[in-house]
């Protein structure tokens, strides 16, 4: 595939680095993806062989045990996993999302405790926003808690929880002062194992189906006040510091993802025969073709622009808010427009494109809705 534009913001040893995760991809969860999806997650032995193969938070200081890497190699993990067509793994989430909260607002007592912890993956992490009552408006969250003494007292529930099933520590976010709204919104580290936190199903999705979703519930969960990220009732607004990075991210894996949707389009056009000839010589073949490769390279360029903000500290949360709307719908375009290519072939779960354009819809829900995202931009105008 061409490609018209060449990237300019990686590196040699960004290259270099983007070989080495290729490979252990495909070696360690190529070949067992499709057991994962059946199963509801993945092998929690990836995780250990994630963090062995410097994977994981490599953003992290090195003081910690992390690599003190810029973000693009934290963008070439994601571009793998998508133009893999690897959904079911989270390291995104837990390196990109989980981590910076702790680095960010944690006593150092808890960076010592965590993120050697997480670097390594001995432990999966998680962040539980969503709740059965309150999705996009974080503003909503009824999970409370209560200073008792030395402890904080949580009760409450989460669902849609994205890793939630394996984690081993989870961000909760909760009310201390229910009455102050947004300004009574805190972040709690819970493990795994504390009296009173239990994980429920895992929940049964449509798409990514190797990425464990669960519920999670807490009642009457006591843990030390040490565990607050931050100041009590500052959570909103910590949530809002690094919702662009999460939208980036999000951003990243989704053009990953048309970049394979077009990629396996061109071989299997090229492949079918329709009447005599080649499906990609059939002039409406060559026109939508045409006009993903077009759409993909504008996203790329846009999306590499936003990762060149990203690093000079400067992306802020219109423009990430774009970046994941715009190009989570047009993820959700490429792949419906190269499953109609495909015929129906398209539609049988052995190729990798079904499952890639089961695998996208969700995109345009989580990290915030697309409709979010619109009122974000709008309100900057």
């Amino acid at each position: 595939m061409c490609r018209m534009i060449p990237r300019t913001l990686f590196s040699s040893d960004h290259e270099l680095f983007r070989d080495s995760v290729r490979k252990f991809l495909e070696q360690e969860a190529v070949p067992f993806h499709a057991q994962w999806e059946k199963d509801g997650h993945v092998d929690r032995k990836l995780w250990n062989k994630a963090g062995e193969a410097g994977m994981l938070c490599s953003h992290l200081p090195e003081a910690y045990g992390g690599m003190a890497a810029d973000f693009l190699y934290s963008a070439v993990v994601i571009e793998e996993i998508g133009r893999l067509g690897l959904t079911g793994i989270g390291f995104s989430l837990h390196s990109d999302i989980v981590a910076p909260y702790i680095l960010h607002y944690g006593s150092e007592e808890l960076k010592q405790r965590y993120l050697p912890r997480l670097i390594s993956g001995e432990m999966v992490s998680a962040i539980a926003m969503t709740e059965p009552g309150a999705g996009s408006d974080l503003q909503g969250v009824k999970t409370t808690a209560v200073l008792d003494g030395d402890e904080y007292v949580i009760n409450g529930s989460k669902t849609f929880i994205t890793n939630g099933w394996l984690a081993d520590l989870v961000i909760v976010v909760a009310k201390t002062d229910p009455k102050a709204g947004a300004k009574g919104t805190s972040l709690f580290l819970v493990e795994a194992g504390t009296p009173g936190f239990s994980k429920g199903k895992r929940l049964e999705k449509v798409g990514m189906k190797a990425q464990d979703t669960s519920e999670l519930f807490f009642q009457d969960v006591r843990i030390p006040k040490e565990n607050l990220l931050g100041k009590d009732g500052q959570g909103f607004i910590y949530l809002m510091q690094e919702l662009p990075q999460e939208r980036l991210t999000v951003a990243l894996g989704a053009l990953a993802s048309a970049e394979a949707a077009l990629k396996w389009t061109l071989e299997y056009t090229r492949e079918r025969k329709a009447f005599g000839k080649s499906v990609a010589d059939f002039q409406n073949t060559r026109f939508k073709l045409a006009e993903i490769a077009t759409e993909v390279q504008v996203g790329r360029v846009f999306v590499d622009r936003c990762l060149e903000q990203h690093l000079e500290g400067k992306l802020d949360v219109p423009t990430a808010a774009m970046a994941k709307y715009w190009t989570t719908d047009l993820q959700c375009k490429v792949l419906d427009e190269c499953v109609q290519l495909h015929g129906g072939y398209g539609y049988m779960w052995e190729y990798p494109i079904a499952r890639a354009w089961a695998d996208a819809r969700v995109q345009r829900i989580y990290a915030g809705t697309n409709e979010i995202m619109k009122e974000i931009i709008a309100r900057a105008l």
